[in-house]
């Protein structure tokens, strides 16, 4: 059976990615990402608890923050 997604559901799901999806968007590592993001400031969510919880991150803010680390 096909499921169909629709354009919103699409476009939703994209808004945010996974911690391995933004590991490699940024060039680091996921260990990087748990240890400094949060304390850098870098912006994240937590979909669940204890340990079946999923952390994501906006793709929005995550590009807000990026242009936040410019350094002249």
């Amino acid at each position: 059976m096909t499921q169909v997604v629709s354009r919103s559901d699409e476009s939703a799901a994209s808004q945010f990615m996974g911690v391995k999806e933004l590991a490699v968007y940024l060039d680091v590592s996921t260990s990087w990402l748990y240890q400094y993001g949060t304390q850098l400031g870098l912006p994240r969510y937590k979909f669940g608890r204890g340990r079946t919880a999923k952390v994501r991150y906006r793709r929005s803010e995550v590009d807000r923050w990026v242009k936040s680390q410019r350094v002249e």
